[in-house]
């Protein structure tokens, strides 16, 4: 049976919780920031340097939240309760990000699409590939995983896309997928998918706002880059 954490530790855990308390993220490095996550599902051990061979193992405290997992569970010293509490967190901020913009005007707030597709997407494994569906106010009414590939490719069908909008009612769309390398430069095949889907689309009245590529290190778009 383990022992409550003695002095030195419950300060420890005190100071850490004030510092964050007082100052927020921006006063915790990034495993400072994971102990605290750790301390509920760990409450009797020391957690930093367990925080540490995270940070070391995945990168970062982002990838390490997003690690899946089976992955997780190969670190010595995770057990069941700190993948739940690191899965959650990763589900909380999805959906935090999901409710800023949710049936609210898309469009006028890019940095909050940009956010929420990022902490979908931008630590995955293998390459997704979404449709956002827009009314005629552009508000975003459904967002849907259409396809899931493989570390560098996700098969594409068009006339599936354009299928689910005209099913859910929406005019326009935006295209999101992720590039698990880290470089979201847009290859010749994407732009070549890209102008298949907003051809399809024109055909039968949906607009394609943009396609967006996502990745860990930073993201693209179709429209400022005019591809689309």
């Amino acid at each position: 049976m383990q022992n409550k954490p003695g002095n030195h530790q419950k300060g420890h855990r005190d100071r850490l919780k004030a510092r964050f308390r007082k100052g927020g993220v921006d006063a915790l490095a990034d495993y400072e920031l994971l102990e605290l996550v750790l301390m509920s599902a760990i409450p009797r051990r020391d957690v930093k340097p367990l925080a540490k061979t995270l940070i070391a193992e995945f990168g970062s405290y982002a990838e390490a939240i997003s690690a899946a997992p089976e992955r997780l569970m190969e670190i010595s010293g995770i057990g069941e309760n700190v993948v739940t509490n690191l899965k959650l967190v990763e589900a909380s901020a999805q959906k935090l990000a999901q409710g800023i913009i949710m049936e609210k005007p898309v469009l006028s707030n890019w940095q909050a699409l940009n956010n929420y597709c990022t902490s979908q997407m931008a630590y995955k494994k293998n390459e997704q590939f979404r449709v956002l569906f827009l009314d005629r106010q552009n508000r975003l009414i459904g967002d849907e995983k259409m396809q899931e590939g493989t570390i560098d490719h996700t098969p594409v069908y068009p006339r599936e896309i354009i299928k689910r909008t005209l099913e859910l009612g929406s005019t326009a769309i935006i295209l999101v997928h992720n590039h698990p390398s880290g470089n979201p430069t847009p290859s010749r095949e994407d732009i070549e998918m890209t102008n298949k889907i907003q051809e399809a689309g024109k055909q039968l009245g949906v607009l394609l706002h943009d396609h967006l590529i996502i990745s860990k290190g930073g993201h693209s778009s179709f429209k400022m880059m005019e591809l689309i």
